[in-house]
């Protein structure tokens, strides 16, 4: 069922990083600042967002279902790295199944235990996806470490959705290489031509290079979240209006950017009635199979 609101759709937030107090008592110290100095969040990031308050701000925007990332924000065992727990997205996901899906970070240290892990999160706990932060591991999406999840995603039948772009600077004291262009999605859609691959975070700098890779082929697709959409590039906002409108979806890569913001943008660019409903849900529920 929709929430009530003034949209007239409802849309499906596909990158949504739960902030739960719980899990910011978790994270590392940059993390608040990062958020607050880079983005111009409000103190939220700091205290967290309780997942009631989370769906009042998904309600208030018209967002009548989330993805949420139990992300695997680089090594677990390295100084400012931290994962969140699958077990925390998926007590939240029991608690509003018709709200909120799990989708399983991926650390590319773990070898055959994190395949076997990401396998135990799609067939016990109900994941629906995966996701991975090349730039946290300074591993390219077609380094080898990564092809093993790759190969139990296409086995699973789940897509795998990853960071295309440039790296900002998170943690001061680690600044990480941007090493997620999006041509290497390329080489993997290439070898791998069965897997799912989502490139979230528009690709900038490389705006154009994700388009085209998008383009040709059929299982690559693009999240445009974490910028807001009135930074797009004119081209960016032609393509999910006309040639790409079965390649894009909807996000937002909370808390960066709030479901308001998103949604109020996304109205202003002006996006005809067929493509902006297959960017802000229909293209997400035939990716992900959520009428399955």
């Amino acid at each position: 069922m929709s929430p009530a609101n003034s949209y007239d759709i409802a849309a499906i937030d596909t990158v949504v990083n739960p902030i739960t107090p719980e899990i910011i008592e978790m994270g590392p110290s940059w993390r608040s600042g990062f958020h607050q100095g880079t983005f111009g969040r409000d103190e939220s990031v700091e205290v967290g967002v309780t997942t009631e308050e989370l769906l009042v701000e998904m309600d208030n925007a018209g967002v009548e279902h989330a993805f949420l990332v139990a992300a695997a924000v680089g090594p677990a065992d390295l100084d400012g790295c931290f994962h969140v727990p699958y077990e925390l997205v998926h007590e939240a996901c029991q608690a509003y199944p018709d709200r909120f899906s799990g989708v399983a970070g991926l650390d590319a240290t773990t070898g055959m235990v994190g395949v076997r892990k990401l396998e135990w999160a799609v067939t016990e706990l109900g994941f629906i996806g995966a996701h991975l932060y090349p730039h946290w591991f300074e591993l390219a999406p077609d380094h080898r470490r990564w092809y093993p999840f790759y190969a139990k995603c296409v086995e699973l039948g789940i897509p795998v959705q990853m960071q295309i772009g440039q790296s900002l600077i998170y943690d001061p004291k680690r600044p990480l290489r941007s090493v997620g262009q999006p041509i290497t999605l390329d080489t993997v859609a290439c070898e791998m031509p069965e897997l799912k691959l989502v490139g979230i975070h528009v690709g900038v700098p490389w705006v154009d290079e994700m388009m085209f890779v998008a383009t040709k082929h059929p299982n690559v697709h693009i999240v445009a979240d974490a910028h807001a959409p009135k930074h797009w590039p004119e081209q960016f906002v032609h393509f999910i209006n006309t040639y790409g409108q079965d390649k894009v979806i909807f996000g937002t890569d909370y808390p960066v950017l709030t479901p308001q913001r998103m949604r109020d943008e996304v109205e202003d660019l002006g996006l005809r009635e067929g493509p902006k409903r297959k960017f802000l849900r229909d293209n997400a529920i035939a990716l992900w199979q959520l009428d399955r």
